[in-house]
């Protein structure tokens, strides 16, 4: 079978099995677990074997026409080169570990099956735009993910939080993608072809006639779709998803779409100095806002989703520095470790029994009740905050010694003045980084909640998944850094001395902060003694410690949401929390600029169509009308009364020629 076929079933496995599950999902049940976890799997074995085929070298292409169009044709393309063929293998690597673990997290949904088939649509949708080599069906590709976002996140409908933040996503995500289409348009316009490798060929030979113009155009989606500033605010709301989903999206799917299609298409934005300075500075703005508004978050997975924000950042970051093959290699091993977090996570709700008790500050015991979530979330949480040697230390320090070079003065793509920023910024965000991981692991794991329900071990399938992903998220760094270099641009992806001592330097003080911090707020909180949560009448085992935080937090008003009163994140932040944990307040201004606006708009509009419009359409039916009634009280049925005014009409008809023939 040839690399073309083989790379052709990838993205088509999944889509058949998405299928077979919406047609069997009711009416055999017993193979929707199979057609959920077989498809990606063999997705997985087939995209290695690519890999393998292709090794790194020359990129394979293929194309046929898709249809004429009359001026720029679209074909049906597939351009795999290192870069595609590995991020292929995260895809249905994650894609996997996520349905595996979804047969046990959501063994009760009665949802499951269309769960299940919109998780393998997914799947199918994020391998087309990794494989694709046209524009066009990439673009397919980008939707299809949209309105799967929008079903997922809206999984658990019945709720409010789930219904709005499905629309959020989908709306907001929107808002990017109009500009990303006439951005399209306009680079297939100006290279005369939708096709990846003949738009590159037509930058390399100065062939673009609107750089400028459209790498903004493009950047707006890859915002949108990748969470950046100031696109952003969807991702921390959709966590009201199922856990698997949030995975799913963070690790492998949407929002590592737009960082990919940008690594691909790195040249287009190379061509403007303008458009890698702007990508520089959401960067930066990225990173840091994330960093500060993940320190002040109770919610277990808004903390992650702000950590999700700030580490595609540092991609975003490293590719206006000009150096895609950091940012995809941070994209690789952040997609291990975040999906372990993600899923570590949902072990940790699901024990509790609920998404309600996913506040950190309503946690208590968890170590020793849910094992394995603490010792692979604690793998994953120093991948998170870059301690060697696990792996996301190796991924980071290339996006900080790539930023370093241009900063210093080395030749590059991007003005040196971009390398400042992404430094500078990169470098406070690992001590962030470091500080809420810190803190996210105290709280949850030794924090000082309420004992909530014992809902028994996790199903294997869960636990066996967490263990899966704590390889890679410990050891793929380490092995990668070495290898990668020739898959990509053949750039150094080695942690150079500076960087690595700062930054590590960083993430070191960030961590003694945020527990010196938690010690020192720990020590003047109140303390609410076990005995009491256990013989509290009602057996409300919350009730107990929220009504000791609002006590000592009498300005929180909904004792479920007071936080807790040895957070280190309100030492840390001080003045800061209150803005950070609303996420400084973004969703209140795109309210004012935007949504009261258009509010006000189609209030205006309503108005006229109803007081004014309508107006005019009842007052041309009311004259026929009245003209009607008239008519109709002459018709009386009485004989006489049509024989006088016919006589009458007569002697009126009469006197009038009369009248005429006379006057002549």
């Amino acid at each position: 079978m040839t690399t073309t076929t083989l790379a052709a079933l990838v993205p088509l496995l999944p889509f058949l099995g998405a299928v077979a599950g919406l047609l069997l999902g009711r009416t055999a049940p017993g193979f929707v677990r199979p057609l959920a976890v077989l498809p990606p799997l063999a997705s997985l074995v087939l995209a290695a074997l690519v890999a393998v085929r292709q090794g790194g070298g020359r990129a394979v292409d293929a194309y046929t026409l898709l249809t004429p169009t009359g001026s720029v044709p679209v074909d049906l393309a597939l351009h795999i080169d290192g870069f595609a063929a590995l991020v292929a293998i995260l895809v249905a690597f994650v894609a996997t570990c996520v349905q595996i673990y979804s047969t046990g997290y959501l063994r009760d949904d009665p949802r499951y099956p269309s769960y299940a088939a919109l998780v393998s649509l997914f799947t199918s949708a994020m391998l087309l735009v990794v494989y694709s080599g046209d524009l066009i069906v990439l673009l397919v590709g980008w939707e299809v993910m949209g309105i799967c976002s929008y079903f997922l996140v809206g999984h658990y409908w019945g709720t409010p939080e789930a219904r709005a933040a499905s629309l959020k996503a989908f709306l907001v995500t929107k808002l990017g993608d109009g500009p990303f289409l006439i951005g399209l348009f306009a680079l297939g316009t100006d290279a005369g072809s939708f096709r990846i490798t003949r738009v590159l060929g037509a930058v390399a030979s100065g062939g673009l006639d609107h750089p400028t113009l459209i790498a903004l155009l493009l950047l707006a989606g890859v915002a949108g779709k990748s969470a950046q500033f100031p696109l952003h605010t969807w991702l921390p709301d959709a966590m009201a998803g199922p856990t698997p989903v949030s995975a799913l999206i963070h690790a492998a799917t949407m929002v590592a779409a737009g960082v990919y299609f940008t690594a691909r298409l790195l040249p287009v934005f190379e061509a403007s100095a303008a458009a890698m300075t702007v990508l520089a500075v959401m960067a930066a703005v990225t990173m840091l806002g994330s960093g500060l508004a993940a320190l002040a978050q109770d919610d277990i997975k808004r903390v992650l989703a702000y950590s999700t924000i700030g580490q595609l950042g540092y991609m975003t970051g490293a590719l206006a520095v000009g150096d895609r093959g950091a940012a995809v290699f941070h994209l690789l091993a952040h997609g291990a470790f975040k999906a372990l977090l993600f899923l570590a996570a949902g072990a940790v709700i699901h024990a509790a029994g609920t998404n309600s008790l996913a506040a950190m500050s309503r946690m208590s015991h968890l170590r020793d009740r849910v094992p394995d979530a603490f010792w692979t979330m604690t793998v994953a949480l120093l991948a998170l905050a870059a301690i060697p040697p696990f792996s996301g230390f190796f991924s980071k320090e290339s996006v900080l010694g790539a930023a370093e070079r241009l900063a210093t003065g080395h030749p590059g793509p991007a003005p040196g003045a971009a390398g400042w920023i992404v430094l500078v910024a990169a470098l406070a965000t690992a001590l962030l980084t470091a500080a809420y991981a810190t803190r996210l692991w105290l709280l949850a794991f030794r924090g000082r909640g309420a004992e909530a329900p014992d809902h028994g071990r996790q199903p294997l399938t869960m636990t066996v998944v967490l263990w899966v992903l704590a390889v890679p998220s410990l050891a793929f760094g380490a092995l990668a850094y070495r290898t990668l270099p020739g898959w990509f641009d053949g750039g150094s992806l080695a942690p150079t001395l500076f960087t690595s001592i700062l930054g590590t330097g960083l993430a070191v003080v960030g961590g003694l902060l945020a527990y010196g911090a938690w010690q020192r707020a720990a020590a003047r909180a109140p303390r609410v003694p076990l005995g009491a949560v256990a013989a509290h009448p009602e057996g409300d085992a919350g009730l107990v410690e929220a009504e000791a935080i609002a006590a000592h937090e009498p300005a929180y008003g909904d004792i479920a949401e007071a936080p807790d009163p040895a957070d280190p994140g309100r030492l840390l932040l001080g003045p800061l929390y209150g803005p950070a944990a609303a996420g400084f307040h973004l969703d209140a201004v795109y309210s004012a600029l935007f949504v009261r606006p258009v509010l006000g708009a189609a209030s205006l509009v309503r108005f006229l169509d109803r007081e004014v419009v309508d107006t005019y359409v009842r007052g041309a039916a009311a004259l026929p009308r009245l003209l009607g009634a008239a008519v109709r009280r002459a018709q009386t049925g009485n004989v006489q009364t049509y024989v006088s005014a016919l006589l009458a009409g007569t002697v009126v008809l009469t006197v009038a020629v009369l009248l005429v023939a006379s006057g002549a």
